[in-house]
C-alpha cells in the first residue's frame, strides 16, 4: 500500500514539475524574445497557469481531494466559489506579508502581487485541491504530527520549501552584484519555485525512508 501510494505522489509530482519546464521553454515559440529574466512576468504566469492547471487536472483524476456528502448543483457552485475566494485572499495575504517584509507598498505593486500570485499558486491551490475549501483541515494539516495521509505530509513539504525559497531569494536583492536576476521580484520568484521544486522531489523520497515511522491515524 505504501509502496504503490508513493509511485502515485512520484509520478504526480513528476507531471506538475515538467509542467513548470513546458512553461519556461514552450513560450519562447509564441513570444519574441522571451526569456526567464528579459519578460519575467510572462514567464511568471506562464510558470503559475502551467501549474495551477496540471495541478487541478492531476489530483481531480487521482481523486485525492476528501469525497463530499452532497452532490448537489448549488453545494458544488458554493465549493467552487469558496475555493476562488480563499485563493484571491490568499494573494491579498501574501502580498501583504511581503510589502511587510520591505517590499515598496506602491513601487513595483504589480510585480509585488505577481509573486504573491505564484505563491498562492504553489501553496494555497495544493492545499485546495487536497483538502478543499476546508480551513479547519488545513489548520490540522500544518499543526504538529497533524498530516493524516502521504499527501498531507507531501503538501507540507512543498508548502515549506516554496515559503523558503522565496525567503531566501530575497537575500541577494540588495548586494550591489547588478546581475538581471536580482530586479524586483525575479530572485524570489526563482527562489519560489526552486523550493517547490525541491519539495516535489524531497516528498516521496522523505516519505519513502521513514515510511516505518510514519503512522497516520485517523482523527
Amino acid at each position: 500500500m505504501w509502496d504503490v501510494e508513493i509511485r502515485g505522489m512520484a509520478s504526480a509530482h513528476a507531471i506538475i514539475a515538467s509542467s513548470i519546464f513546458m512553461a519556461t521553454v514552450m513560450p519562447s515559440v509564441f513570444v519574441e524574445n522571451f526569456s526567464v529574466y528579459g519578460t519575467h512576468m510572462v514567464w511568471l504566469y506562464c510558470v503559475a497557469g502551467s501549474v495551477a492547471v496540471v495541478n487541478i487536472a492531476v489530483f481531480w483524476l487521482l481523486g485525492i481531494s476528501p469525497p463530499t456528502k452532497k452532490n448537489t448543483l448549488s453545494y458544488k457552485i458554493n465549493r467552487l466559489f469558496k475555493s476562488c475566494l480563499y485563493f484571491v485572499l490568499s494573494c491579498l495575504f501574501f502580498h501583504t506579508v511581503v510589502v511587510l517584509y520591505g517590499a515598496h507598498l506602491l513601487e513595483s505593486a504589480l510585480e509585488t502581487f505577481s509573486l504573491a500570485v505564484l505563491l498562492s499558486t504553489l501553496t494555497t491551490l495544493r492545499c485546495l485541491c487536497i483538502l478543499g475549501p476546508n480551513v479547519q483541515a488545513w489548520i490540522r494539516v500544518f499543526s504538529r504530527d497533524g498530516a493524516m495521509s502521504v499527501w498531507d505530509t507531501s503538501l507540507q513539504i512543498t508548502t515549506g520549501c516554496s515559503v523558503i525559497g522565496a525567503w531566501l531569494g530575497a537575500f541577494p536583492i540588495p548586494l550591489d552584484w547588478d546581475r538581471p536576476w536580482q530586479v524586483w521580484p525575479n530572485s524570489c520568484t526563482l527562489g519560489a519555485t526552486t523550493g517547490f521544486l525541491t519539495g516535489l522531489l524531497a516528498a516521496p523520497i522523505w516519505i519513502h525512508w521513514h515510511r516505518k515511522q510514519l503512522t497516520y491515524k485517523l482523527k
